[in-house]
């Protein structure tokens, strides 16, 4: 029976991709005017649940029924999805870089005057929605691509708001987001449920969960756990309820001994984003990386491993200068780069996770230009049991696999040309605190194999919890390196802000 509190009902869904029941009879509802968390593991089936109710994906046939205020309602794809007062932000933003901003939050809606773009009034109100967001540095004629991914994700956020929606779903908006931007966020969210709007809020983070949510529902490897209010559970109960097991602390960290420099930058310079950047990695050490969005975190990276110019500077790995130019020679030096953007930039979508764990190691095994597959079949395996990837096969197509598994894909591509620096760029991001757990633990392996991390979080938290030292970068320079034990949240942000 339709229930006139909820402004979603969803009811017994089901959904099967190839080898994965993603969903199996799952409950969820939410209440008209509350913001609703959506919380469980990777793989735990929240996005696809999600993707059904905007019509990305078909549910089941006869698998379940979904209701909108109390109305049943099929809806096929995303533009039904719209008409029936839904707007969602996913994960993985879902808009045009080549486009301006404007017309990436009016796509589909452009305002006309006498059958022609009035291109004056959608810059006008694309910049007075930026503004009631307090996202004043974002230039509504700028090309997406030209903007940082923090900056598209609230564009993103500003197109969904843009839509006078009902019914809004937020998966993850926040996981590239400063405090201040998430705060900001958080009040933007609470206004808009003042207003009546229903808000769907999937965050990994279960701190801003209980921040800013009213009640929370669990899922489990594709099934109904149950509906909490907030104030009735812990986070440790909401763990607890997500993975079935209680998992102690969540940031794992093992006393290693360090060894020898590995890596030694000296007066790194490229363009505007790295000024004069020096440190050292060692053998044995996760050394973390801190800043404000824009700081230069990235770039710094990228420059090191190829990807940007470097202007002037010395990079010495083992006590030896090398010379960078390009990716291939920072592999061929033995790093690896975890990216900022696994999607984009550390996989190949349309390809089995075999191909992806050997797109760099199969330069290697080649034999006169010819893939050595079985070489490469041995590895992938191994590979997934050493790391503890859940597929159905070694030719599942990595598009189909959740995001923690996609990560753990990622690694395995560098450990399987045995690299000995790996640079992870926001590694977790997106990944529930199981997987989370999982790639602190391979961390803590990997060290003990002589290898050495660098690790970029704008988790503060994350930071203090896995790192044996932190360096913060503001403008483009590092303004301190603190050891573990000195390392405080204030003084971190102390040294990101001068």
């Amino acid at each position: 029976m339709p229930n006139e509190e909820y402004a979603v009902e969803m009811e017994n869904i089901t959904k099967t991709f190839p080898g994965v029941k993603a969903l199996d009879q799952v409950d969820f509802k939410v209440k008209k005017g509350e913001i609703h968390g959506l919380v469980g593991e990777n793989g735990a089936g929240k996005s696809t649940l999600l993707k059904i109710l905007m019509g990305v994906h078909k549910k089941d046939s006869g698998s379940g029924d979904i209701l909108l205020n109390g109305e049943t309602a099929n809806i096929d794809n995303p533009i039904m999805a719209e008409e029936h007062g839904l707007a969602a932000v996913y994960q993985h933003m879902m808009l045009a870089p080549q486009l301006s901003v404007a017309e990436n939050i009016f796509l589909g809606q452009q305002p006309t005057k006498k059958g022609i773009v009035d291109w004056s009034y959608m810059f006008k109100k694309t910049r007075e929605l930026l503004d009631s967001l307090n996202l004043s540095e974002i230039n509504s004629r700028a090309r997406l691509d030209s903007l940082t991914n923090v900056q598209q994700e609230m564009v993103a956020i500003t197109k969904a708001v843009s839509r006078d929606a009902n019914i809004l779903i937020f998966d993850e908006p926040t996981a590239l987001l400063a405090e201040e931007e998430t705060e900001e966020l958080h009040k933007k969210m609470v206004g808009l449920k003042e207003q009546g709007v229903s808000i769907i809020y999937v965050n990994h983070r279960l701190d801003e969960v209980f921040e800013v949510c009213d009640r929370v529902t669990v899922l489990r490897d594709g099934e109904y756990v149950g509906t909490k209010e907030i104030s009735e559970v812990s986070e440790d109960d909401l763990i607890t309820m997500m993975v079935g097991r209680e998992i102690g602390d969540l940031y794992y960290k093992e006393d290693i001994e360090k060894g020898e420099t590995i890596l030694e930058v000296n007066n790194l310079n490229s363009g505007k984003n790295v000024n004069d950047a020096s440190f050292e990695l060692h053998k044995g050490e996760v050394l973390g990386f801190f800043g404000l969005i824009g700081a230069g975190r990235t770039e710094l990276l990228r420059t090191i491993f190829g990807v940007d110019k470097i202007d002037s500077g010395e990079i010495k790995i083992k006590q030896q200068e090398v010379k960078i130019k390009k990716p291939i020679d920072s592999i061929k030096a033995g790093i690896g780069l975890i990216p900022e953007d696994r999607q984009k930039q550390g996989l190949a979508l349309p390809l089995s996770v075999q191909d992806n764990c050997t797109l760099v190691s199969s330069m290697y095994s080649s034999t006169l230009g010819f893939l050595d597959k079985k070489t490469e079949k041995k590895e992938t395996e191994k590979s997934i049991e050493d790391l503890n990837i859940k597929t159905p096969s070694i030719n599942q197509k990595v598009k189909f696999l959740s995001g923690g598994n996609q990560q753990k894909v990622v690694i395995a591509k560098w450990l399987n040309v045995d690299a000995s620096i790996l640079f992870f760029d926001e590694s977790t991001v997106g990944i529930d605190v199981g997987a989370k757990k999982e790639i602190y633990k391979l961390m803590a392996k990997l060290l003990k194999d002589d290898k050495a991390i660098i690790f970029i979080s704008s988790y503060l938290p994350e930071l203090l919890g896995v790192c044996d030292r932190i360096a913060v970068i503001s403008e483009g320079e590092i303004t301190g390196i603190l050891d573990r034990e000195e390392a405080t949240e204030e003084k971190l942000l102390q040294l990101a802000t001068v």
